[in-house]
């Protein structure tokens, strides 16, 4: 009889913080590790948490929300919201009744109907880097698609766009080489002004029946037969801000990288544009962004380890997306690949509500940006900077245009 593990195991430690840029680099690596030794590491980074990155561990955790609680989706336990992050960690059933308000606000056919502005909008980006041989194409691209897209879409001030992403990326890195407590306090203060700002635009909302845009709309929301209140506008609101700039952000740059570093799967994709949607799926198992978490509500065996009620589990989508036991040849892109069952925008519940818009997003960038930019290349002397925290993302990224390795 195999004997139980728990958190008191030696071979089963692991130094992991999720919040460590340095290790960026090396993160699909130091997955490959925990999967091949401790699928179920734990780790002793703020406070102590455990870290499962299996696939098959994950989708089982993301399906059981009874056990594993999203009433607290973080490590640390915060960054700076006041009160939970609707829908995200609200569980049901309360959880249910927000999605039913909030799906057809994110709806294919409500998604596909901007395509037309999206594109339009690409394709504006995409001159304005051509008059140049070198762009850094966070600032140029990655940062102004998702952000102009989705400011208009919720009705915000595009003016005020520069601030939002501030705010964002204050809230989603904290400090970094920072410690917990000034990390914490950084997040904090950035979420405050956010809260202040959404509190200010529902005040001068008050009373509109103008329902064009998602905002309005959830002011003008119920939850069943009562009205929502301004802490749950307010908490809804917050966490669109987050999601909606920072992950299709994310994912853009990381696509560019790679597809910078391997010319061949670049032309592959930009000789053949019908392969954009499984490109666009590809990409999204490959570099998955988001590493929620999850809290153990009661007593549970995981992979052969005891997790207890009250400890936190750390979920990297992108670990499960990489276990080569559910994927041939995991570590190897295939633009082509199918079937393709990532669950790079979760599973269950709670997943992600704004997929719809982001596939279309990648999708109509990957195609212009390979039908009108099929060469590029890093620059070896400016090489890109990644940032790690439980949304993966791209601080800089230079690039030269026109040219290839």
């Amino acid at each position: 009889m195999t004997e139980l593990r728990d958190a008191a195991t030696a071979d089963i430690q692991y130094d992991f913080d999720i919040h460590d840029s340095n290790a960026a680099d090396d993160l699909f690596e130091t997955y490959a590790e925990m999967r091949n030794r401790c699928p179920v590491a734990h780790t002793p980074h703020y406070g102590g948490h455990w870290v499962a990155t299996k696939y098959d561990d994950i989708h089982d955790i993301l399906r059981n929300p009874t056990v594993f609680s999203s009433e607290s989706v973080n490590i640390p336990g915060t960054i700076g919201q006041d009160g939970p992050m609707i829908p995200i960690e609200v569980d049901p059933p309360d959880h249910g009744i927000y999605r039913k308000l909030i799906n057809p606000l994110f709806s294919p056919k409500r998604m596909a109907d901007l395509e037309p502005q999206i594109r339009a909008l690409v394709n504006e980006l995409i001159d304005q880097m051509l008059e140049s041989n070198r762009v850094d194409f966070v600032e140029a691209f990655a940062r102004e698609l998702p952000s102009r897209v989705f400011l208009a879409l919720m009705g915000w001030d595009i003016a005020d766009a520069s601030r939002f992403n501030e705010w964002v990326d204050l809230i989603v890195l904290g400090k970094p080489g920072a410690s917990e407590e000034e990390a914490t306090e950084v997040r904090t203060a950035a979420a405050m002004e956010v809260y202040a700002y959404f509190a200010e635009m529902i005040d001068d909302r008050a009373g509109s029946d103008d329902a064009e845009d998602i905002t309005q709309i959830l002011i003008n929301g119920t939850f069943e037969d009562r009205e929502l209140t301004q802490f749950e506008v307010l908490n809804i609101l917050f966490l669109f801000l987050i999601g909606g700039l920072h992950t299709v952000q994310g994912q853009l740059a990381h696509t560019v990288i790679f597809m910078a570093e391997n010319p061949i799967v670049r032309k592959q994709l930009a000789t053949d544009l019908s392969l954009v949607d499984s490109a666009v799926e590809e990409m999204l198992r490959w570099e998955s962004a988001i590493c929620p978490a999850r809290l153990v509500k009661e007593d549970v065996v995981l992979g052969g380890v005891q997790l207890r009620a009250g400890d936190k589990v750390l979920i990297p989508f992108t670990s499960a997306n990489r276990d080569e036991e559910k994927f041939d040849n995991a570590d190897t892109v295939d633009i082509a690949r199918e079937p393709n069952p990532h669950i790079a925008f979760g599973a269950g519940n709670h997943r992600c509500v704004g997929s719809h818009l982001a596939r279309l997003e990648l999708r109509i960038a990957f195609e212009e940006l390979h039908r009108r930019m099929p060469a590029y290349r890093l620059d070896p002397a400016d090489p890109p900077v990644r940032h790690l925290s439980q949304i993966k993302g791209v601080v800089k990224l230079p690039l030269i245009i026109g040219e290839s390795i």
